[in-house]
């Protein structure tokens, strides 16, 4: 039995497979790596997989093709640090992607003890806090993208989550099953990238999380879209860009998101919209804070 197994309690999922997972995340790497972007435009037409082949990675990274293949088999037990950085670079990963690689190889021990029984608490003044932002639509937001707090804008831009049930408040969730989320964001694509790409990285730091196994095995059975960017293994931790959305009541706007991990608990992030001064999506935020949650009532009317 593999010790994501042995982690979860009776009666719940088992964890993501890190080796299954270490074995994927390289070969789709490796795949999408042409050879002439490392220089080995000769070597032959007739290629019969896509991207490089494992010889190729292990000469170029240095190491045997039978310790590569053994890696990339999912067994980086006593892989070095200095052997996984030489890969990463032959496969040009991002900070992300690398950092991934190492979660996935080198796993901490203390991540294992984050098992997600217990339901995540936000702490009383950091309620205070996003109610003291009441011209920045603001939430919370925890393990596995759940939706911890927000404030009276944040229900105004995204909708009253007051009014979704507690266990169904998850970025993930809301955005894969919920048809108003599919029109909210412009466009739709980029948001389920960026948060499935975000439950990747969970992934790797907590692959023996049963809880975060079974949101994506939720997912994955109710969502053909889910499903093929899960298979694709790509990874970010996006902490700030811009976001465009389409609300009912007031159209179009341009935000500008920053996300900020809590120094009291690193595993929740306050997340804030903010719009340029002056354009017009500084108004429309301005006409949303005026409305309030009955924005929201309004749009549903």
């Amino acid at each position: 039995m593999d010790e994501e197994q042995r982690a979860a309690r009776p009666g719940e999922p088992a964890g993501l497979d890190r080796r299954a997972e270490l074995s994927e995340f390289l070969r789709t790497r490796r795949a999408r790596l042409k050879p002439e972007d490392v220089g080995l435009s000769g070597y032959g037409r007739h290629r019969r997989v896509p991207g490089l082949r494992r010889e190729e990675l292990a000469q170029l990274a240095g190491v045997s093709v039978a310790y590569y293949t053994r890696l990339e088999q999912g067994n980086g037990r006593n892989v070095s640090a200095e052997i996984l950085d030489s890969i990463a670079r032959t496969l040009r990963l991002t900070e992300a992607e690398h950092a991934h690689l190492m979660h996935l190889a080198k796993p901490k021990q203390h991540k294992k003890k984050a098992g997600g029984g217990r339901a995540q608490q936000v702490r009383v003044p950091l309620h205070h806090l996003l109610d003291a932002m009441d011209g920045v639509p603001a939430y919370i937001i925890g393990r596995r993208s759940e939706i911890l707090a927000w404030n009276r804008l944040a229900a105004a831009l995204f909708g009253d989550w007051a009014d979704v049930p507690a266990a169904e408040r998850n970025w993930a969730r809301l955005t894969f099953l919920r048809p108003d989320y599919r029109d909210l964001f412009i466009p739709w694509e980029e948001k389920a990238s960026d948060i499935v790409a975000t439950l990747r990285w969970e992934a790797g730091c907590y692959p023996d999380d049963p809880r975060l196994s079974a949101l994506v095995g939720e997912l994955s059975v109710k969502s053909e879209e889910f499903r093929r960017l899960w298979a694709a293994h790509d990874v970010k931790e996006k902490r700030s860009g811009v976001k465009r959305m389409h609300h009912a009541l007031v159209g179009e706007l341009s935000l500008y998101f920053e996300g900020f991990k809590l120094a009291a608990d690193p595993e929740q992030t306050l997340v804030t919209y903010h719009a340029e001064p002056g354009s017009a999506s500084a108004e429309a935020l301005r006409l949303l804070a005026s409305w309030g949650v009955d924005a929201t009532r309004v749009e549903q009317g």
